[in-house]
């Protein structure tokens, strides 16, 4: 299954500054496997050393946050539009 990835500014050095790349896989860990075999080196920015998502990147499949879904185990059903945005945080 094809689906595309929005990739934030900070991560396009591994894309070759590519905004938004294609991956395969029927799950969110599938597709962030693809994605490394293509793009070596980012899913380790986008997973900790645990294998599970950083703490300050946040990921959609499609609208949907998928901390809130089944994490990396969320479908990603063909044509589906992958987010990885990083968390901003600040104050006043």
């Amino acid at each position: 299954m094809s689906v595309s990835v929005r990739v934030p500014t900070i991560l396009r050095t591994y894309t070759g500054g590519e905004s938004e790349v294609t991956a395969s896989g029927s799950t969110l860990s599938e597709v962030l496997d693809d994605l490394d075999s293509s793009y070596a080196g980012i899913k380790a920015r986008i997973l900790d050393d645990n294998g599970a998502l950083r703490r300050f990147v946040n990921v959609y499949v499609g609208n949907d946050d998928v901390r809130f879904l089944d994490d990396l185990a969320t479908p990603t059903p063909d044509g589906t539009q992958i987010s990885v945005i990083p968390a901003v945080a600040g104050g006043c």
